[in-house]
């Protein structure tokens, strides 16, 4: 029953990758799920910077469990990615201005070929990351179940906060996802998957030197087939830092889903979409806030015009 349950989600959640089989192939995405990826608020996206409008709104997470090892399940090769299964009666995310608990299913990945290629999905300005990770989480209304909360065509019935990967040369800094690639030989083809991955690692370090107080928000969709627009994106500002070595790992190590081939799964990530005047928001900064140093000469002058007339 529960391997049963970890391939419905895998089937939902996970990503599909860039292939000459048009099946595979984002750009025909609106024609296989013409009803969902041909839609006004499809996922990712490029992030303007510049565009970026301030929400005081936008305050700390409280991230529940993100400090227990226990809550790893099991890592799968879906066949399309990597993505590890947690613990949802215990992971809980809330706060950041999302409407209520979201109790958090798994996390998967999205990469390219290597370290040194681009992998991410999301941009900001044009840049794209080696990686990026998504953690995935439903709201606590449909009582775990992210079927539920799509077929409810809920815009609210996802969470996913979406990080960064960047790779570095400092191994020391993540132990965690050394361990976490080290079962990557052991899920090599489709399906494969074990639960030796317990009481190993944490969320907290593998997402560990990112400020999670700095992020973009924007009103989404699925970045895969049915491509269903019910996901309220956080997108991390800062990236973590993976080792070059460990990013590689991915690329060289898991299979596609055509076993009989041995294709390596390499650049499983969907191109970005068109914001269609979606609003990005994120946090009001304090020089963005203060008033402009033309408009502060301005009120200056007014202020001694109206001393001179009194």
């Amino acid at each position: 029953m529960i391997v049963l349950l970890v391939t419905c989600l895998v089937a939902l959640l996970c990503p599909t990758v860039h292939s000459a089989d048009a099946s595979v192939d984002f750009t025909t995405w609106s024609k296989i799920a013409s009803q969902y990826c041909n839609g006004s608020k499809q996922s990712p996206i490029n992030i303007v910077t510049a565009s970026v409008q301030g929400n005081p709104s936008l305050t700390s997470f409280n991230l529940t469990a993100f400090d227990d090892n226990s809550t790893f399940l099991s890592i799968v090769n879906s066949g399309d990615s990597v993505v590890v299964t947690l613990d949802d009666e215990k992971i809980k995310v809330q706060g950041g201005d999302l409407p209520g608990v979201y109790n958090t299913k798994q996390f998967h990945l999205h990469w390219g070929n290597g370290s040194s290629s681009s992998g991410s999905e999301h941009t900001v300005d044009g840049k794209q990351y080696p990686m990026e990770l998504h953690i995935v989480s439903v709201h606590s209304k449909y009582n775990g179940s992210v079927s539920a909360a799509l077929a409810a065509k809920d815009s609210t019935g996802l969470a996913v906060l979406g990080f960064f990967i960047e790779g570095t040369n400092e191994v020391n800094k993540t132990k965690s996802w050394d361990i976490l690639t080290s079962y990557l030989t052991e899920i090599r083809n489709s399906g494969d998957q074990t639960s030796d991955i317990m009481n190993q690692i944490t969320l907290n370090s593998l997402i560990e030197g990112v400020d999670r107080t700095k992020y973009y928000r924007y009103q989404g969709s699925l970045t895969t087939p049915s491509c269903n627009e019910a996901v309220i994106w956080t997108v991390f500002k800062e990236p973590v830092k993976v080792s070059h070595d460990f990013i590689n790992r991915f690329s060289t190590t898991v299979l596609f889903k055509d076993a009989s081939a041995s294709v390596l799964n390499t650049n499983n990530f969907r191109g970005v979409q068109p914001l269609n005047g979606r609003v990005v928001t994120s946090q009001v900064t304090v020089a963005s806030a203060a008033p402009s140093s033309s408009t502060s000469s301005v009120i200056t002058v007014l202020l001694l015009s109206s001393l001179y007339w009194l």
